[in-house]
């Protein structure tokens, strides 16, 4: 059994480990690096999370989450509002702005059809953005979703419900995306290849 740290310091590991990517090993090392920098590092890493946990919320358009809603991005005057991206997560989301190549729209599905998982259309954001693209005048809609099995499903599902939406081209995101890749995980270059080369889905 493993030796305790102490109570408080225990609680901080183990709430660590439970961030993507922080095993035990991990958490002990980042939970260590704030305690010898307590000015540095714990007490402005503490009041942002505060702050964040106060003040970040589900943008009611698009699902991003920012300080405010609507978000930055759809309230930014500047953006391509006849072009909707969308993707499965947030993290996607930031992961294409981030590559600066697309300046449209986005919506946030909330994940993928899942058989498995028992997650169904009903579980995703598919009637507001059905909504978002009969009121809103959109005239292509964007499937930013990973090439995973779910994520393909999904966007064939999409596909299918926007060719009865209206007069939209669909697209889908194209060259250099891995099977099975994910988009969190890709590099801007392969990102902003993918979006310049999307190709047309259906009819």
């Amino acid at each position: 059994m493993p030796r305790s740290h102490g109570s408080e310091i225990d609680r901080l590991i183990q709430l660590l480990a439970r961030l993507p990517g922080l095993g035990p090993r991990s958490a002990r090392r980042a939970a260590l690096t704030m305690l010898k920098k307590k000015d540095a590092v714990m007490r402005p890493l503490a009041a942002a999370l505060t702050t964040v946990a106060d003040g970040v919320v589900a943008c009611e358009i698009c699902g991003n989450l920012d300080a405010g809603s609507p978000c930055h991005v759809c309230t930014d005057p500047r953006r391509d509002r006849t072009t909707i991206c969308v993707v499965e997560d947030v993290a996607d989301l930031w992961a294409l702005d981030r590559s600066e190549t697309y300046n449209g729209l986005y919506h946030v599905l909330g994940g993928t059809l899942s058989a498995l998982d028992g997650v169904g259309p009903e579980d995703l954001a598919v009637g507001p953005l059905i909504r978002r693209i009969q009121e809103d005048g959109v005239t292509e809609v964007i499937l930013g979703l990973g090439a995973t099995v779910d994520g393909q499903t999904t966007s064939h599902y999409l596909a299918e419900r926007l060719s009865e939406a209206g007069d939209v081209r669909v697209t889908a995101l194209a060259h250099g995306l891995p099977v099975g890749g994910e988009l969190d995980y890709l590099d801007d270059g392969t990102l902003a290849a993918a979006l310049r080369a999307r190709n047309t889905i259906g009819g």
